[in-house]
């Protein structure tokens, strides 16, 4: 199996495990809504989803990348609620309602960061871990130069190229 499909499969999975953290903490917030714990913490699950998201259609996408994605995503319709345009959407239907919510509300706004940044952080654990040590950076999976694993006598230049060993 490949980086590319590993790597899609694993963002779906997060994806999922995000919704199910989402209807967790929504299902134990009660009736009333849950308080700030679970209006922030979905806040925070929302721009999670997001990054999942990107990663899954674009897999190669470093955690900066996909962070920022996410990130301005998540402020774009935050401040787009400013209009009364999602309001009026999410009076129509349930989905638009879930993506895009209805309110304006700027402490959404950090918590959002903060779901970039933990997003992130996990992203680039799981890729260093994949990578394992002694592996180049930005080459998953791998211990040694590209193509050139097992290979005697072959090993990467200062430039990175392939040169032949000592």
């Amino acid at each position: 199996m490949g980086t590319l499909v590993r790597t899609r499969l694993v963002a779906g999975g997060a994806a999922l495990l995000t919704v199910a953290a989402g209807l967790g903490i929504r299902g134990a917030g009660g009736g009333d809504g849950g308080g700030d714990v679970v209006k922030y913490g979905g806040d925070a699950l929302y721009t999670v989803l997001v990054y999942t998201l990107v990663v899954l259609v674009a897999p190669r996408a470093r955690p900066l990348v996909a962070g920022g994605v996410a990130l301005g995503f998540s402020w774009a319709v935050e401040l787009l609620q400013l209009t009364g345009l999602p309001a009026e959407l999410a009076a129509r239907r349930v989905l638009a309602r879930l993506v895009l919510g209805s309110t304006f509300n700027a402490p959404d706004l950090l918590w959002y960061a903060v779901g970039a940044v933990v997003a992130g952080l996990g992203h680039a654990g799981v890729t260093r871990w994949r990578r394992g040590p002694g592996s180049p950076r930005g080459v998953p999976g791998t211990r040694g130069a590209p193509g050139t694993r097992g290979v005697p006598g072959v090993r990467r230049g200062a430039a990175g190229d392939r040169s032949p060993g000592p």
